[in-house]
């Protein structure tokens, strides 16, 4: 049976529902009327059901298409504005003992090059980071408890929080790494980690299994109800995230709103993001050998769709998309991107040789992080760097209360402008920096706020002289 507040994968992931839902969603894409309820309804900007979604999703009548691109497009400027938040990936190791069929780390593979970081090539590549100017990084290991073990983890993030070069710090480090016991995300929690991240790859447990044939990975109840357990554990701020093209979207977008409207249900906060992946060519992998991979204009769709229903919940796109589609899906709902992306175990303090390849998989959008910095301000984003929301304590519940309030804009507004004014003195290039001062100026007169407005004309000043790490 369907029960969204079950801690059973199979019941608050429940086969039944989502093949009910996908076949109602298909019953209706013509009905106009309640399309049009449906997307009334997503106006109060309270989210909608995952089977609403999916008659969105199904929907192919234009015009109501078009409505739902642009109430996309009001809901992120609600909640999120033009502010979209920068990482970048680092890579620990790719030792891994399990055969997933989609990821070159799978232990069958016996060309690629195995790699694990010392803690000095950690600080090394740590401080290139720095130097590119992120504050924010995603930890990423292969599931190896003999090469990777928890306690490596930790020693890694330590290293990395130990770290300040110039004016650099990692202020944030996200942890996307194998699902864990309580205890396990407990010492996470302990380590000061800011999200934890695991995707799901697929909700369908058949083809989750025989995608995941062997190793700790197989086990589809364990891996679904690892947010549960890192919750538990203290964690409040999670991210879930399937694999586009593995499986047939319909039934993943499904599931993963399920398991959005879960934590909410069961554990009283959704997902703090939801990343949305698709399938890229990898060493030994070709995205050709899987049949439902999805258009660029679906993909656009899944995302618009993800945003409405899911309005609270930050979205993340990554450098395996093209510039173009990350272009496209900026406006209708994303707000965190990667740049100056690595998928290599280390390469950013020095490029990693060809014949000693070890990348997860190809890189589409190859720009530096200064160039995908002076796009996103050509294009009237504010690139920023804020982990102040984190570093206050305002995560789970009471950053989901701000959010879906409308009054973390006058958090986010001014310390995202403040770290960009940060990059702007320390890592910029001269045309960068021209841009960047400019939307500083214009963003600043749209602080509402007099007080606020006036504290943070304050602290960029200071910037300016030298100060570093204002927030609010």
């Amino acid at each position: 049976m369907y029960d969204v507040k079950s801690k059973k994968a199979e019941e608050f992931i429940n086969h039944e529902e989502i093949l009910a839902t996908i076949q109602y969603a298909k019953e209706n894409k013509s009905n106009r009327e309640l399309i049009d309820r449906i997307i009334e309804k997503a106006k109060e900007m309270k989210g909608i059901t995952h089977r609403e979604a999916a008659v969105l999703l199904e929907c192919d009548l234009e015009e109501e298409s078009q409505k739902m691109y642009q109430l996309a497009r009001d809901i992120k400027n609600k909640f999120y504005g033009n502010r979209i938040v920068m990482f970048a990936p680092l890579y620990l190791s790719n030792y891994c003992v399990n055969g997933c069929v989609y990821c070159p780390y799978h232990y069958k593979n016996k060309h690629i090059a195995r790699k694990k970081l010392t803690q000095e090539e950690i600080r090394n590549e740590v401080i290139a980071l720095q130097d590119m100017g992120h504050k924010r990084l995603a930890l990423e290991a292969g599931e190896d408890p003999v090469n990777n073990p928890l306690e490596y983890i930790l020693e890694s993030i330590k290293t990395i929080y130990s770290i300040k070069h110039k004016n650099g710090a990692i202020r944030r480090v996200n942890v996307n790494i194998a699902a864990t016991s309580v205890e396990d995300y407990g010492k996470l929690k302990d380590a000061g980690i800011g999200t934890y991240i695991l995707f799901q790859e697929t909700y369908h447990k058949e083809n989750y299994e025989s995608l995941h044939p062997t190793g700790p990975k197989h086990n589809y109840a364990y891996h679904t109800e690892a947010m549960d357990r890192a919750m538990e554990a203290g964690i409040d701020d999670v991210g879930l995230g399937v694999l586009f093209g593995l499986n047939l979207y319909r039934y993943d977008f499904v599931g993963l709103l399920m398991h959005a409207e879960h934590l909410e249900a069961a554990m009283g906060v959704g997902p703090h993001t939801i990343s949305v992946p698709r399938i890229r060519p990898a060493d030994d992998i070709n995205p050709e050998d899987f049949k439902d991979s999805i258009s660029d204009e679906m993909f656009e769709k899944i995302v618009a769709v993800l945003r409405i229903a899911v309005p609270y919940t930050g979205m993340i796109v990554s450098t395996r998309e093209s510039q173009k589609t990350r272009e496209k899906v900026l406006q209708l709902g994303v707000t965190q991107i990667s740049g100056g992306s690595k998928t290599s175990v280390g390469g950013y303090a020095e490029e990693e040789p060809e014949e000693e390849n070890s990348a997860q998989f190809d890189v589409e959008d190859k720009r530096t992080l200064d160039q995908i910095v002076n796009w996103l301000l050509t294009l009237g984003f504010i690139p920023s760097f804020c982990t102040a929301c984190y570093r206050e304590g305002r995560t789970g519940d009471r950053f989901m209360t701000l959010v879906k309030s409308g009054q973390i804009a006058n958090c986010c507004q001014p310390n995202a402008l403040m770290t960009l004014k940060e990059y702007l003195e320390d890592y910029a290039k001269p045309d960068t920096k021209e841009k960047g001062e400019a939307v500083i100026a214009s963003e600043l007169l749209h602080i509402t706020n007099e007080k606020v407005r006036n504290i943070a004309t304050d602290y960029l000043v200071k910037v300016q002289e030298g100060q570093r790490d204002f927030r609010f």
